[in-house]
């Protein structure tokens, strides 16, 4: 931050801090209003499933994710009297909800269950939950119980909530240790928390207005708190601490904040800005479930910057100073053995990496699973009952809606022959469980135009069996059924809705990840001012990804150490997952990447050896950012302790990923690789610097005898020396 701009903010301190007040009530409002706004909704626009959404919408008046299924518990199922007493308890819970039509009740080994349809978006419909409920409350009749999309979804956002309360409680407590350790008892220690619940408060509110215009997922509040408090603690702790290595250096209070700004500062807004870019990239990701996640990860970042431009300097102006402590001696020993056996040190980091990495290949998604739905809510007994009694995929079945173009078509003539051959080839499939088929409403609409099938599988919607069987059903059953000319077919529900869901996203995948190097790779080029180290790093953050990768499967997939993690254990990662982690990790890495090789750079600057510079580099911020990773692994085992699996499976990636980066490819593979580069990894020839509009970084001979203590530039991180205490 320009040193200018840190003293008007000084100057204007009242204003300043009244500001971030008024942000702290908002967040602190939007965050009791949120849940109401957020669904989970794994809809994709332009594909066919969306095609039979709208088209059943239209004609039909429902949408699959609108619909109730309500369960009774009776000893008779096929007692005339019962089912008529049932059929009227339904109709009257329907009248509930305005438009919503009650569906014919069906049977099953001691129940009977049957559809409230609504026209409703889930996140609107999840809100007659209660009111359904109450209807159907009869003290002399079975018990009933709502289940279906929406009802789970307003069963899982308490649960959802009670989880975020949870992980704080883990993170906080182990966040306030670790800074006191660093910063010692002193005020200091409430910068980063005051930061972080300002920083949260602003993405929160963010978060809030654009649910109201727009999808957002249920996870966006655990991700904005969680996220926000890892990244806003480690910004400000890094500030705070060099804050207190500028009052050493003697001045007043105001010229060691605008120094600080002026270093320390900018090289936060750097890797704030890189996190930045790879949230971001989520909007490029052509479905509204992963867009909602990058708006509301990205909100975490932006907001972090302006606290960092204006909040952060009234903070150290006040509450930072302290006494800087010496370095320990353990980060010299560390830097010796790298340097005295860089090729010994590579060897074994890169053989954890890839052998962490080898997992990755095993790695399987899928859209989701309503049986991993945690708690014993009613709407979760509801499905229980449904799946155990005639099968999981009831609750969520195929539809398949056919568009005749003709009036009348539906009921009678060649549309009506071929959805007639559909059904007979349906049967016939091992993994359908129930086809429900007919030329009366709910399966034609009153024009008799569309007709629909209703295909339920004997597998969960989000299961390999279930897929198969949506691709077979559009691929082979619906060609060789020979609809007439004119005719649309469209195969629509939850199971299409998913695989239509995993095709977009990782189609889309291979192009975010692409955008995100090329990206990550300029701006590390203007940070470094070479070529070489910003090469070495995109490959090493892609490698250190593929581990976290690696280990998740292990732990998900095969349930290596799950029962100790408290991670269930599901055969596969939720598709949303692996994606959400490449962006955000990949813009973390950034972090430690920035912090510790640019005083490297600036070492060699000065014109010490590779030695000199690779030591300075590690002595200088091995133990800052050894805390500010301990404290990012805390926040994110909060995911873990929840009980949703995406959250837990995130969760868990995120905590191995900066693990593994910053140990393994921070203090070992990048000073092993800096060294054995020597002046190649500093250079930057003339024409390449100027694109980026940089220096140039012309290769320069080196001593190999050791140098002095290295007094470091001013560009990035400050100009103490690293001397070693004797």
């Amino acid at each position: 931050m320009p040193e200018r701009w840190t003293r008007a903010v000084l100057r204007y301190q009242p204003l300043v801090v009244t500001v971030w007040i008024a942000v702290l009530m908002m967040g602190l409002a939007a965050s009791a209003r949120l849940p109401g706004l957020l669904s989970n909704s794994f809809g994709v626009p332009g594909t066919e499933s969306e095609r039979a959404r709208i088209m059943l919408e239209r004609s039909f008046g429902e949408r699959p994710d609108g619909t109730f299924t309500v369960v009774f518990r009776v000893a008779h199922p096929v007692d005339k009297p019962t089912q008529r007493a049932l059929a009227r308890r339904l109709k009257r819970a329907a009248s509930t909800i305005t438009g919503a039509r009650d569906r014919p009740l069906r049977t099953g080994p001691g129940i009977v269950y049957g559809d409230i349809a609504t026209a409703l978006p889930i996140q609107e419909a999840k809100r007659h939950t209660d009111d359904l409920r109450g209807a159907l409350v009869d003290p002399g009749g079975p018990a009933a119980s709502v289940t279906g999309a929406p009802a789970l979804q307003h069963d899982l956002d308490p649960i959802v909530s009670a989880d975020l309360r949870r992980a704080e409680l883990i993170a906080v407590p182990v966040a306030l240790a670790v800074l006191v350790v660093l910063l010692g008892l002193s005020a200091a220690v409430l910068i980063p928390f005051l930061f972080a619940a300002c920083t949260i408060a602003g993405a929160l509110t963010i978060v809030y207005a654009l649910a109201r215009v727009t999808e957002m997922a249920t996870y966006v509040t655990n991700l904005v708190v969680l996220v926000g408090l890892a990244l806003a603690i480690d910004y400000s702790l890094l500030v705070v601490h060099r804050y207190r290595e500028e009052l050493a250096r003697g001045g007043s209070r105001e010229d060691a904040v605008a120094r600080t700004m002026a270093t320390a500062g900018r090289a936060v807004a750097f890797s704030g800005l890189a996190v930045a870019i790879g949230l971001g990239a989520l909007l490029f990701v052509p479905v509204p479930f992963i867009r909602s996640l990058g708006v509301g990860g990205l909100t975490v970042p932006l907001v972090s910057l302006a606290g960092m431009a204006t909040l952060q300097p009234v903070l150290l102006a006040h509450l930072g100073g302290a006494a800087v402590r010496p370095h320990s001696d353990g980060w010299w020993r560390l830097a010796a053995a790298v340097t005295r056996r860089p090729r010994v040190s590579l060897a074994l980091g890169l053989a954890v990496l890839a052998a962490a990495a080898a997992g990755a290949t095993t790695l399987g998604v899928t859209p989701g699973s309503i049986s991993s739905i945690p708690g014993t809510s009613e709407s979760v007994r509801g499905f229980e009952l449904l799946r155990d009694r005639v099968g999981a995929g009831v609750i969520a079945p195929n539809q398949i809606v056919v568009d005749t173009g003709t009036p009348g078509a539906g009921r009678s003539g060649p549309a009506r022959a071929a959805i007639v051959r559909l059904v007979d080839e349906l049967i016939r499939d091992p993994e359908v469980l129930i086809v429900a088929n007919g030329v009366r409403d709910p399966y034609v609409d009153p024009s008799g135009r569309h007709a629909r099938v209703i295909v339920a599988a004997r597998d969960d919607y989000g299961a390999a069996e279930t897929r198969r069987l949506v691709r077979r059903i559009r691929h082979d059953l619906v060609p060789s059924a020979r609809f007439p000319p004119g005719a649309i077919v469209a195969v629509g529900g939850a199971p299409p809705q998913g695989v239509d869901f995993l095709a977009r996203s990782y189609g889309a995948f291979p192009w975010l990840v692409l955008a995100i190097l090329a990206v990550m790779f300029v701006m590390l080029v203007r940070a470094f001012r070479s070529l070489v180290l910003p090469f070495q790093t995109v490959l090493l953050d892609l490698l250190s990804v593929a581990a976290a990768y690696g280990l998740l499967a292990l732990v998900v997939e095969h349930g290596i150490g799950a029962g100790l993690l408290g991670v269930e254990q599901s055969g596969a990662v939720e598709a949303w997952v692996p994606i959400a982690l490449f962006a955000l990790l990949f813009g973390l890495s950034m972090d430690y990447e920035v912090f510790i090789v640019m005083p490297m750079r600036e070492a060699w600057d000065a014109g010490a050896n590779r030695s000199a510079a690779v030591t300075h580099g590690l002595v200088r911020t091995g133990r800052i950012v050894t805390a500010a990773a301990a404290i990012m692994v805390a926040v994110f085992s909060g995911f873990v302790a929840g009980r949703v699996p995406g959250l837990q499976q995130f969760g868990l990636g995120l905590a191995l990923g900066v693990l593994i980066d910053a140990t393994i490819v921070r203090l070992v593979v990048v000073p092993s690789l800096v060294y054995l580069g020597g002046r190649w990894s500093f250079w930057l020839p003339d024409r390449a610097a100027q694109l980026v509009r940089v220096a140039p970084s012309p290769l320069r001979g080196e001593s190999e005898t050791e140098a002095a203590p290295v007094g470091a530039a001013s560009a990035g991180h400050g100009d103490e020396s690293v001397t070693r205490r004797r």
